[in-house]
């Protein structure tokens, strides 16, 4: 078995957390976010759907979610980026006995509010919320949303019946808001005791009644913290907006290859950000016309763009899950994703530029980016420093205007060339010149009557 990788990690650093199939992998740069070390793997021959890190509370702690069909999922932590790693005798989350649930994957782990510490929420399969108010010591399932009377009408999706996406309101102590696939989005306003579905306006393409009010598969659904009545939503089919809670859904689809697709991340600064990568259907999870693109829309979904530098466009047959995008809060932000053909990909540049940071692990099925301590200011390199930026571009508008006034100037009539009197005289060549050496036969040619004339010479 390959040894352990470790990485030393410093204040500004970011480390991308990535978890496979088989096993978890610890990537760690300077803010430049240029060159990466890699560390693991972690946890070798466990699936890890799920990662995290908790930087609250002066904690440095990251959390994994590992899952073995012989020892089952468990929750493990690390305080020191991986070195040591807690490993539970038995299950930390688990179902009561009285549910007769088991427990199959860990899909979630989210750290809550700033200002709630010790708080974190877990996400699992079969379909359920757990909590903890002691900072992960113990965890409780959240009896509200167990005890819905529509669980028993959720339906397991492609990757099972799970609780994949976990979102506390930054604003709303008491609003909480999960998805589920396929059960769709549940809201809560009273701290998790009672439960709603917000799906009106989210269809349910495999379902005879296309706009149910539950059951969509919804994919993954995020917010910005300044503006948390604003959520988007990647459906099985379908891009989605809400401006009110998720209270109503209106389409967003417009000017991407397909609506199908798993990932979605939010701009960590810009509330109109938002990032996806679109699949081609459900029947074929690869990218359209085998090419990785990667879209943003700065207007709310009001237009989509798509980011390719750097990024394969031919015979890229790729695909990108829920969980395997992310976004550090470094300016400009950098964004990531892993693929289920093992790639890591990332642009320190907000999406402008692409470059590949590892490849040749196992299947991505989750990556989380985190910057570690306070982030040290990155090297001055391009349009990084405000006052040469200004310049810059101070230069290229007078340049612009330059160029724009010459335009605009009437342009002088040429006048024809006078032509020179008189007949063309050749030059002769001066006297007494090097005479023309004549050709070679003709030397020859020359040369044999001398010959004769010298052997009459003789016989005389």
């Amino acid at each position: 078995m390959a040894a352990t990788r470790q990485i030393t990690v410093k204040d500004g650093d970011v480390v991308l957390l990535v978890g496979t199939m088989k096993g978890a992998f610890l990537l760690r740069s300077n803010s430049a976010r240029e060159r990466w070390e890699v560390g693991g793997p972690h946890f070798p021959g466990h699936s890890v759907y799920a990662m995290a890190y908790d930087g609250r509370a002066g904690r440095r702690r990251l959390w994994a979610g590992t899952g073995s069909m012989h020892w089952g999922a468990v929750l493990r932590t690390s305080d020191d980026f991986g070195r040591t790693w807690t490993n539970p005798e038995a299950a930390n989350v688990r179902f009561p006995t009285e549910t007769g649930v088991s427990l199959k994957q860990i899909w979630k782990i989210r750290p809550g509010r700033s200002q709630e510490p010790e708080t974190l929420y877990c996400g699992v399969e079969p379909a359920a919320l757990f909590e903890s108010r002691d900072g992960g010591e113990t965890w409780n399932l959240n009896q509200g949303l167990h005890d819905h009377p529509h669980r028993a009408l959720w339906q397991p999706g492609g990757g099972g019946l799970c609780l994949h996406t976990v979102m506390p309101d930054p604003a709303n102590r008491e609003r909480l808001t999960v998805a589920i696939s396929t059960g769709g989005v549940y809201r809560s306003d009273d701290g998790g005791r009672s439960w709603q579905p917000r799906n009106q306006g989210v269809r349910a393409e495999f379902m005879p009644d296309k706009y149910p009010e539950f059951g969509q598969c919804v994919h993954k659904i995020v917010l910005h913290p300044s503006n948390p009545q604003r959520l988007f939503l990647q459906n099985h089919w379908g891009l989605y907006r809400s401006d009110n809670g998720g209270d109503s859904w209106q389409d967003i689809a417009r000017g991407v290859p397909s609506d199908f697709g798993f990932c979605m991340v939010m701009h960590p600064h810009d509330p109109e950000t938002v990032y996806i990568v679109p699949i081609e259907s459900d029947e074929f999870r690869c990218t359209p016309e085998g090419k990785l693109r990667v879209y943003r829309t700065r207007d709310a979904g009001g237009s989509w763009e798509a980011l390719t530098r750097g990024l394969p466009q031919k015979d890229a047959l790729e695909t990108v899950l829920r969980d395997a995008m992310s976004v550090d809060h470094l300016n400009p932000a950098g964004v990531y994703f892993g693929t289920r053909s093992g790639q890591v990909w990332g642009s320190p540049d907000g999406g402008a530029s692409w470059n590949q940071i590892l490849g040749g692990l196992p299947p991505v099925v989750s990556v989380e980016a985190a910057v570690i301590g306070e982030p040290k200011p990155a090297k001055a390199r391009g349009k990084s420093n405000p006052a040469r930026a200004k310049a810059k571009k101070a230069r290229s508008k007078a340049k612009k205007a330059r160029a724009k006034a010459k335009k605009a100037r009437p342009k002088a009539k040429r006048r024809p060339a006078a032509r020179k009197k008189g007949p063309a005289v050749r030059k002769a060549k001066p006297a007494g010149g090097r005479k023309r050496r004549a050709a070679p036969h003709k030397r020859r040619a020359a040369a044999k009557p001398r010959r004769k004339a010298a052997g009459a010479r003789k016989k005389k």
